[in-house]
């Protein structure tokens, strides 16, 4: 299991309910915030899948993430 970071589009509660069941429904996240008090909307996943694979997931939901170091 690692943490992975992103910088996303993400901006409210609504944002994070529509993304919520993408990311519930994934068995290999563990645990997941989004950080809407930082100007990136920095989204924090502990989760056994890649950085893309997270990406993907985020995509499908009508979002964007970038991963950040």
């Amino acid at each position: 299991m690692e943490t992975l970071k992103f910088k996303t589009n993400i901006k409210c509660g609504g944002c994070i309910a529509t993304v919520t069941p993408f990311l519930n429904g994934d068995e290999n996240v563990e645990k997941w915030a989004v950080n809407l008090e930082n100007a990136d909307r920095i989204l924090t996943v502990e989760t056994t899948q890649s950085a893309a694979e997270i990406e993907q997931l985020i995509k499908k939901a009508g979002y964007s993430a970038q991963e950040i170091a």
